[in-house]
């Protein structure tokens, strides 16, 4: 779960990859029976904080991976804070074996991936 979200992060993250695969949110919001205003919602905290998103699981995946190269450019910001996270938990599946992205994604940033707050994320260790 997500802190201050009624949806799980399994939904939310859905979503999220949706848009990076370059999906409108009405789409996204059929396709997960979800109202639309609520995954556009979604959608723009995401992206409103992509540059932040994309920092913090950068540094996640170094600390899980410190030979992990650098994290290659996606196109955008939103795009670019997606693959961040796709490196963090790749990094954090072969550091402590496989599990549930989003449960991965919801532990790294303390449940606060959509919050909004001055510093939702807590330090990485």
């Amino acid at each position: 779960m997500l802190i201050r979200r009624r949806d799980d992060a399994e939904t939310i993250g859905g979503a999220i990859l949706a848009r990076a695969a370059g999906c409108g949110h009405r789409r996204i919001a059929r396709s997960l029976g979800v109202l639309a205003d609520v995954v556009r919602g979604w959608l723009r905290a995401f992206a409103r904080d992509a540059e932040a998103i994309r920092a913090h699981f950068t540094r996640w995946a170094h600390a899980l991976d410190p030979l992990l190269g650098p994290v290659e450019a996606a196109g955008d910001d939103f795009a670019d804070a997606v693959a961040a996270i796709g490196a963090a938990v790749r990094a954090a599946v072969q550091r402590h074996g496989p599990r549930p992205v989003w449960a991965a994604v919801s532990r790294m940033t303390g449940g606060a991936l959509l919050c909004h707050t001055s510093c939702p994320y807590p330090p990485v260790p």
